[in-house]
């Protein structure tokens, strides 16, 4: 298959050419992916080679399992369904502390959406490193929801379908692993804390709570990403 029938053809056609045998479709699909694959890991597992591993695993189970796709879901909610899998995998067997519930209903995005100042590049720079260590504070499954919908901008429903879970439970993960982040983050702008909501409690689940960590550590390469896997 040349370089123009492969650019034109959809994800799923791909994945069916890759089950018939084609030995380029797959890096196709690689190649399409794999950036926002290696953001959720990375994000998730807050570590570079724990997050390439789960990546590499996750790009080796689909290009076993790939027969067994039955077009019920988008090929890249799949992809992000076996991605996150893999993640939670690598976070249960390396999960060894676990922070206490508290009783606060703030909302994330009160926090961590102040206004920003002139330094805020370099001033949410470090609130993104200090967010990713908060985050493998929390139950792997509360880490994903939040990854996927307060980071990577995901609706709800559509990580409920990644997570394979109900939406309700997508919800109820979201607002347990803000609550337990908040006292983590909050002497990092403790303004959030007094203020109080502009938009009456308003709904933001189809939106971002926390910023996404953005910069050239969250693009780069897998370890054999753009090959076969």
């Amino acid at each position: 298959m040349d370089d123009a029938t492969i650019g034109g053809a959809s994800d799923g056609e791909l994945l069916a050419r890759h089950v018939d045998g084609d030995p380029d479709a797959f890096s196709e699909i690689v190649r399409r992916h794999r950036d926002r694959l290696w953001a959720v890991a990375l994000r998730t597992l807050g570590d570079r080679e724990e997050a390439a591993d789960a990546v590499q695993d996750a790009l080796v189970s689909a290009y076993r399992a790939a027969h067994t796709f039955r077009g019920q879901s988008a090929v890249t909610t799949w992809l992000h369904r076996i991605t996150v899998n893999a993640c939670l995998d690598r976070a249960r067997k390396a999960a060894s502390r676990r922070t206490s519930p508290v009783d606060d209903t703030e909302r994330l995005e009160q926090l961590l959406e102040p206004h920003e100042s002139a330094a805020a590049p370099a001033e949410r720079g470090d609130l993104h490193r200090e967010l990713l260590r908060a985050l493998r504070t929390l139950p792997p499954e509360q880490r994903a929801a939040l990854v996927l919908v307060d980071m990577q901008g995901y609706p709800v429903a559509e990580a409920a379908r990644v997570l394979d879970v109900p939406t309700g439970t997508v919800k109820s993960r979201c607002a347990r692993g803000r609550a337990r982040l908040l006292p983590l983050l909050s002497h990092l702008h403790p303004k959030g804390r007094d203020s109080s909501p502009s938009d009456g409690g308003r709904n933001r689940t189809q939106g971002t709570s926390v910023p996404p960590t953005a910069g050239p550590n969250d693009t780069d390469a897998v370890k054999g990403g753009g090959g076969r896997a």
